[in-house]
């Protein structure tokens, strides 16, 4: 044969090769006709990349140029439906079809899975196992029943006068509050779902927040986008879920050897005779959960009332209230009153710090949720079936589709608190107008601990510290708060360091 020929067909059948390898084995199945428009913006093996690195222009773009605000779009190996507005909203928060943990688990590549293989240990996503999910849920919730949040308490008063001492004690009055309120909360959530050899050790905790945070920052586009592939990302995954393993398994050793009983989750999860694979996997799932939110938003509501003086005095008035009500004797430091403030006072009457705590977390929440339609059925996102979720295929909505609407919130760039009061409840104007702490089907199971969490650390601060002010790393004052980046999935520490300059109360 003609050499020219020869190396045309060589070409074509690479071609062929290629294009096979593509539509059978790395591309999800076709769309249907009644499926939302396919965006605009795809690529060969990757799909629509911006998804995943600029995911919130990448909704806003896709769905400007739909008719209807959905769209089709393939990530990687994936099949995905974009859904926007009030009604694609509904659909998915409704759904019965629309499962959570299927969808996290393709879409999000968070929390590890440790398993043994032998001696071997491996670090897989398990988001999605359904199965793992509801041993997840119903574990979690007994942990965080009333009265278990009420033995803990006094522990968790302990760990934020321990930590605020430290903070106090710091001669430059100067701290990062996205690394000190963050390991603080690191620690509460350590001590509530885990153990309390770990939270009571700090170069263990240390450790364990390292690794941690090893696994949250490998979750790579192509790790997502095809798992099975070799990534040094996945190895790093595999490692930090291997140490965190060990750590756990030494615990779980060393008490099954003495016969001392902990008491704490993780005595609760031996106790249930849960294998210490389920342990570890249930602590880390449970640590995602929380601080990738709580620990962030924790900081950057302290960042928004260093520098709203209006805010700040009001919060102050609440705690100095809710003081006076449980330890009237003003002649007692206002840090000291606080521990005898009973949990159910703890959980209920902070209602301005919860309004702070909420718009924080509508700014900071900017990334989209997941689902996958796990029916033979396609599922409709209107009444007239024009256009649908097809079988098999996953869902998303990038919540600041409601989140930073304007004609839902006022100015919604800004924070402001004020939002919720009853006279403007800017988060009831539309269904499902505000999805900071889930809605419909999949509320936050872990919501109840969280907002403890920040009405701890709020008080606690401002009963440590007279004043504090937004500072850059020099302790100069200034007003700038660094900018959200919308791109994230989740809550995350700003890309510009930001530090408060507080002032210890005499």
């Amino acid at each position: 044969m003609d050499p020219t020929a020869l190396a045309l067909l060589s070409a074509l059948l690479a071609l062929l090769t290629t294009t096979y390898i593509y539509l059978h084995l790395l591309r999800g199945p076709r769309f249907p006709p009644n499926a939302p428009t396919l965006t605009r913006e795809t690529y060969p093996l990757i799909g629509s990349l911006h998804f995943f690195t600029r995911r919130w222009e990448f909704f806003q773009h896709a769905t400007a140029r739909s008719r209807t605000g959905n769209f089709s779009f393939y990530a990687g190996q994936y099949s995905v439906v974009g859904v926007a507005g009030e009604e694609g909203r509904r659909v998915f928060v409704e759904s019965k079809g629309l499962a959570f943990a299927e969808g996290y688990a393709a879409l999000l590549g968070g929390s590890p899975k440790v398993k043994k293989e032998g001696n071997q240990l491996l670090g897989e996503d398990v988001a999605g196992e359904a199965g793992f999910s509801a041993y997840f849920n119903k574990r979690l919730i007994n942990m965080l029943k009333g009265n278990q949040l009420k033995k803990g308490l006094p522990l968790l008063l302990q760990d934020a006068r321990a930590s605020l001492n430290k903070l106090a004690a710091e001669p430059t009055g100067l701290t990062d509050p996205f690394d000190s309120i963050y390991r603080m909360v690191f620690q509460f959530t350590m001590r509530t779902v885990a153990c309390n050899e770990i939270a009571d050790d700090p170069a263990t905790l240390s450790k364990c927040l390292q690794y941690f945070e090893t696994i949250d920052g490998t979750a790579t586009p192509f790790s997502i986008m095809y798992p099975w592939l070799p990534l040094w990302s996945k190895v790093q995954r595999t490692t930090a879920g291997a140490k965190l393993y060990m750590i756990f398994k030494r615990v779980v050793d060393a008490r099954n050897k003495s016969g001392i009983r902990g008491d704490d989750a993780l005595q609760y999860l031996i106790d249930q005779g849960d294998d210490i694979t389920n342990m570890l996997t249930f602590v880390l799932g449970a640590l995602f959960a929380g601080q990738l939110n709580s620990g962030i938003n924790a900081a950057w509501v302290l960042i928004y009332l260093a520098n709203n003086r209006y805010w700040l005095e009001r919060v102050r008035e609440e705690v100095l209230s809710v003081a006076d009500r449980h330890c009237p004797d003003s002649s007692i430091p206002l840090k000291d009153r606080l521990m005898r403030i009973p949990v159910e006072a703890w959980e209920g009457e902070f209602p301005l710090v919860d309004m702070c705590l909420k718009d924080s977390i509508r700014l900071q929440m900017s990334g989209a949720a997941f689902r996958r339609n796990t029916t033979d059925q396609d599922i409709p996102l209107d009444k007239a079936g024009t256009e649908v979720i097809p079988s098999g295929a996953y869902a998303t909505y990038a919540v600041g589709d409601i989140h930073y609407n304007p004609q839902i919130y006022a100015n919604p760039d800004e924070w402001d608190p004020a939002r919720y009061m009853p006279d403007r409840a800017e988060d009831k104007k539309a269904p499902y107008g505000y999805m900071g702490w889930g809605v419909a089907r999949h509320p936050c199971l872990g919501m109840r601990f969280a907002k403890l969490e920040m009405n701890i650390i709020l008080a606690f601060f401002v009963a440590y510290f007279d004043t504090f002010t937004l500072s850059d790393a020099q302790g100069r004052e200034t007003t700038r708060i660094p900018p959200t980046n919308r791109n994230n999935h989740t809550a995350r520490k700003p890309e510009e360091r930001v530090y408060l300059r507080y002032k210890a109360t005499a």
